[in-house]
């Protein structure tokens, strides 16, 4: 393991499970002090901070729901006010639902938006004047932004599609501040929200190439690379993470 982003300082949304808290330990892993936020297990979240506070770094757990505009805003606020200047956004909190066009609600998409979309345009907006000049923008999009997988998922489909586009005009509205914003998309993950051996699994699997889910340190890894000093020319990109699935 490198050191590439000691002296760091990262915020990562929805940080305490899956692809979130594999990011939180592989940043603090590689020198950054990580504050993150968390909705509901301060249990779960403090011993995560305990965990990586012994690797010698500063942890930071913040109450904060993705979907609440307020609470958004305020985790920036907290971990600027905490940490000083961020170098290093991931918005990675989001939600998930499955519904046939017939069924689908104006509320779940209300619901999907609020999380997927201006949860992250939220966490966005507040932070970009606290980012260092040169800093880092990631989201974890999936690879529902560039195709529609699975019948059911056009609302979820939609929130990727929007975050990746907020992606290109963000890269662009900071490149003269070098400042890189950049989408992960990872096609199925084992994580408790879709574990690999839940209801969705064995059809999931077998549309990939690779015949398996990706582990979350399979994500945290592109994100520790994204966030480094080797990916200074990589902006406005959509970058899939999939086992082949889109191949």
């Amino acid at each position: 393991m490198s050191t590439s982003l000691k002296g760091k300082n990262a915020l990562v949304t929805g940080g305490t499970r899956g692809i979130g808290a594999a990011i939180v330990r592989r940043y603090a892993a590689e020198g950054a002090n990580v504050a993150f936020t968390y909705q509901s297990s301060k249990e779960q979240a403090d011993a995560l901070a305990s965990e990586i506070e012994a690797l010698g770094v500063t942890a930071l757990p913040i109450k904060a729901d993705a979907g609440n505009p307020q609470e958004a805003a305020d985790a920036v606020s907290i971990a600027v006010e905490a940490l000083g200047k961020v170098d290093i956004v991931v918005n990675n909190a989001g939600v998930f639902g499955i519904a046939p066009v017939n069924e689908a609600t104006y509320d779940e998409l209300r619901r999907q938006f609020a999380v997927n979309v201006d949860g992250v345009h939220v966490v966005t907006t507040a932070a970009v004047d606290h980012l260092k000049d040169g800093g880092r923008i990631i989201i974890i999009g999936s690879v529902n932004g560039e195709t529609s997988i699975f019948a059911g998922s056009s609302i979820y489909t939609a929130t990727k599609h929007a975050v990746a586009g907020l992606a290109k005009g963000w890269a662009r509205d900071l490149a003269t501040r070098n400042i890189l914003v950049n989408v992960i998309q990872p096609g199925p993950v084992d994580t408790d929200m879709n574990p690999a051996d839940g209801e969705f699994a064995a059809g999931m699997t077998s549309m990939v190439p690779l015949g398996r889910y990706a582990k979350p340190e399979e994500i945290s890894g592109l994100a520790a690379f994204l966030a480094g000093p080797d990916a200074t020319y990589i902006t406005g990109a959509t970058i899939n993470v999939d086992g082949g699935l889109t191949a």
